[in-house]
């Protein structure tokens, strides 16, 4: 590829159905995963959330320091960014007891206001954008975010109100109608990602708790390490098997 084409792609990849069917089991796995650590484990969501936060940190820096893109660096970063989540949303809504709703509200506001200060800052918040380090901190800002919303949201639907597969159905339903909203009318492309990448890690979210919580509360209970490894492996096996393209840039 040449120097100008090499300019023409951000640092995020090109949005297929690749990209959603990994995402999806990065959010399972981060959903697993955190719970190994916090529960299974026993460490607690405030010491989890630290385990999680310096290889995070390592990670993204790491990632906003690249020329370009990397997949195998780029879902590591997004894989983090569930595990986090996981352990920071179950933080705020248990230990402190804001409460799944409480947590779901606030979070969701930090999701608007670091997207409203992204556009303000620097017109866009188009991911086609994201080829230098102040996108990209807002960029990864927003995913944080946006994975730490998806928990807390997840727990909301699944135990207070449509259990775990009836919160996976109904997200599952509502990602179906922006994808007939990407492909059948003009709606905006940037909204639909966003809403849809948010969707994604509640999705993942009840997923897992059907597969680790107890057969009495409508899980399988099967155990979270497991679950964790047998995940990643299949994670790693798509990454290899799956074509990846840098987003084309704005």
């Amino acid at each position: 590829m040449n120097t100008d084409a090499k300019e023409n792609l951000s640092k995020v990849p090109a949005v297929t159905f690749g990209f959603w069917v990994i995402k999806i089991f990065a959010t399972t796995l981060g959903e697993t995963g955190g719970n190994a650590v916090s529960r299974t484990l026993e460490l607690g969501y405030f010491v989890g959330t630290l385990v999680f936060l310096v290889p995070l940190v390592v990670v993204v820096a790491a990632q906003i320091r690249a020329k370009g893109f990397h997949p195998f660096l780029y879902w590591g970063a997004i894989a983090l960014t569930t595990l986090i989540g996981t352990t920071l949303a179950d933080f705020f809504t248990r230990s402190i007891g804001i409460g799944y709703a409480g947590g779901s509200i606030v979070l969701f506001s930090f999701v608007l206001v670091t997207l409203g200060i992204w556009y303000w800052t620097l017109g866009s918040i188009d991911i086609k954008t994201v080829v230098e380090p102040k996108a990209e901190l807002f960029y990864w800002s927003t995913i944080l975010f946006s994975q730490t919303l998806g928990t807390a949201l997840g727990d909301w639907l699944a135990d207070d109100l449509f259990g775990y597969n009836g919160s996976a159905l109904l997200i599952a339903g509502v990602l179906g109608v922006l994808a007939l909203l990407y492909y059948f009318t003009s709606a905006s492309r940037v909204a639909l990602f966003w809403a849809a990448f948010i969707l994604t890690r509640p999705l993942g979210a009840t997923l897992a708790n059907s597969l680790d919580k107890p057969v009495t509360d409508g899980g399988l209970a099967l155990n979270d390490i497991t679950i964790t490894a047998v995940l990643a492996v299949v994670m790693l096996f798509l990454l290899f098997v799956t074509p990846h393209r840098a987003k084309e840039h704005q």
